[in-house]
């Protein structure tokens, strides 16, 4: 049985970023008056899952940034942009952009890493359940009720239970 459990994956392309947005920058950039720290909007090259939206803004990102020597820079995700506060384009030229590139990588990889063990834990179980349910309709099948030629018709259960405790072992149903 083929599922399709969900649609990222490697079909997808990594989360990365792609330009930055002229138009947020503060106007007064390269004058007298420009501002020393301001915010920066870059977009991202695809729209971010949800999994990679709650790293990129948890605690790791915020360590990551701190130790690579940006401690003031703030990350927020609106829509398709990762909102860069406290930085300025000299800065993410100099390091930044490249830090933030290796981090959305990183959150890249473990978020599909988690997603293709849970398609297949997924995938495993509902194959044991197939094969539970093909045993038990065998099992029910084998199932005459007519009297026993000769012998001992507890001796035809004993068989029969034997092979039932067997399937519980497997893993099916209730684990």
């Amino acid at each position: 049985m083929e599922t399709q459990t969900r649609t990222s994956g490697a079909d997808v392309a990594a989360l990365g970023l792609g330009t930055v947005l002229v138009g947020s920058l503060p106007a007064a950039l390269l004058t007298d008056h420009a501002p020393e720290r301001y915010t920066v909007e870059a977009v991202f090259s695809r729209r971010p899952e949800r999994d990679e939206v709650t790293e990129i803004l948890g605690s790791e990102t915020r360590d990551r940034l701190a130790r690579a020597g940006y401690p003031t820079v703030e990350l927020t995700v609106s829509d398709r942009r990762l909102v860069i506060a406290n930085t300025n384009l000299e800065e993410l030229r100099d390091g930044l952009a490249g830090v933030l590139a290796n981090r959305l990588a990183e959150i890249t990889a473990g978020v599909r890493a988690r997603q293709d063990a849970a398609a297949l834990k997924f995938h495993d179980a509902a194959e044991s359940e197939q094969a539970r349910a093909a045993a038990v309709a065998a099992l029910a099948e084998s199932i005459t009720f007519q009297v026993p030629a000769s012998g001992d018709p507890a001796a035809g259960a004993a068989k029969d239970r034997e092979q039932i405790d067997s399937w519980r072992t497997e893993g099916g149903h209730g684990h």
